[in-house]
């Protein structure tokens, strides 16, 4: 396979506040709908589509696990510094996002922090 592109798909319950967090962190709008918001994230226009629940759930036939109670995925963030990184986490906390971990030093050379959107997706910023 060669695909052109890849993006991922998350389940969200409310648009307008899932829009107005990641618009506060300063990702891109990639358009939205009635039924989704989408944003770029990184220089390589990796895209996150976040979609109704029910909505994905009818497309998908699928059923999809609620990231408040186990992950789904975590998708990682890299920082280009250790203040980056700090700077990061207030403003995860600023748009209404919730600090899973604090910054901190992990593992060996690395710093960062994990951090739930306000649907509870997870994200994990580090610099190494």
């Amino acid at each position: 396979m060669k695909p052109k592109m890849i993006w991922a798909n998350l389940a969200v319950s409310d648009l307008e506040r899932t829009t107005a967090f990641y618009s506060a962190l300063g990702f891109k709008p990639n358009g939205s709908n009635s039924e989704l918001t989408s944003f770029i994230f990184a220089e390589n226009n990796f895209i996150i589509h976040f979609f109704l629940k029910d909505i994905l759930e009818k497309n998908t036939k699928s059923k999809f696990a609620d990231p408040q109670q186990a992950n789904e995925i975590i998708f990682t963030i890299s920082a280009s510094s250790k203040a980056q990184t700090d700077d990061w986490a207030k403003e995860v906390e600023n748009a209404g996002g919730k600090l899973i971990t604090k910054p901190d030093e992990f593992g060996d050379g690395y710093y960062g922090f994990v951090f739930a959107d306000p649907d509870g997706h997870r994200f994990n910023v580090f610099y190494m």
